[in-house]
């Protein structure tokens, strides 16, 4: 498919009512509005293409940058290359759920994110943790340096308190998914969630936010479900 054709298609595929939910999240116009499962047809018949990726995150268009996201090659790409689509990530569900899953699967990723995590800019901080969140809940435990893992518990320990709302969320859940998916360094997950303890967020004219690591890794010990790990990254 070239690029024309799926803008169209789409453009076809929008919804009012989950341009609305996107809007409602921080994505601004152009938006569509299309769910993403509607959307698998296209990746079916593209797989992978990273020219037409690229042609698609540069519109600014918030459906199309999450489309270019799952027809991107991971390993393509250059540090330049995602942080150049980090600078045009400006909301998290585009940091977080489009740029860090695609860092993801790269054989770069751990590299990258570890520049983000302590860049001091929000959506790079939460991203940088959130793609670490997905290495651990998809890559093998021998991928990871136990001694690294620890150390970047130990920074979301000390840091999580102070560090801006986004990266708040994503340091609380890379707690979690280490005590669920990383079977290593799942006892000193814990220990670090107890530690934190339980987070409440106040935002003005917001829900106020519950952050509780060590509750959520408990839930997963009862269920049996320590070493998760799911199959695919990217839908």
């Amino acid at each position: 498919m070239e690029f024309q054709e799926v803008m169209t298609e789409l453009e076809a595929l929008s919804k009012e009512r989950m341009k609305k939910i996107y809007m409602s999240n921080g994505a601004v116009e152009p938006v569509f509005g299309v769910a993403t499962g509607a959307m698998k047809p296209m990746r079916k018949i593209i797989k992978k293409d990273q020219e037409l990726a690229e042609q698609l995150y540069a519109t600014g268009n918030y459906d199309a940058m999450y489309f270019a996201g799952v027809i991107a090659e991971p390993n393509a790409m250059t540090k330049e290359d995602y942080n150049r689509w980090m600078d045009g990530a400006y909301f998290y569900m585009l940091s977080d759920f489009v740029v860090a899953v695609t860092l993801a699967e790269a054989e770069i990723g751990q590299e990258v994110a570890d520049e983000w995590i302590n860049s001091g800019d929000e959506l790079r901080m939460s991203a940088g943790w959130s793609s670490y969140c997905w290495m651990l809940g998809n890559r093998k435990d021998d991928q990871f340096e136990a001694v690294k893992i620890e150390h970047l518990l130990e920074q979301a320990r000390d840091e999580i308190k102070d560090a801006p709302f986004r990266a708040q969320l994503s340091m609380s859940n890379f707690i979690f998914t280490v005590g669920l998916s990383y079977k290593p360094m799942h006892e000193r997950a814990l220990e670090i969630a107890d530690e934190v303890g339980i987070i409440e967020i106040v935002r003005e004219k917001k829900k106020n936010t519950i952050l509780n690591a060590a509750e959520k890794i408990r839930v997963e010990v009862e269920k049996d479900r320590i070493g998760f790990k799911r199959k695919y990254v990217r839908c």
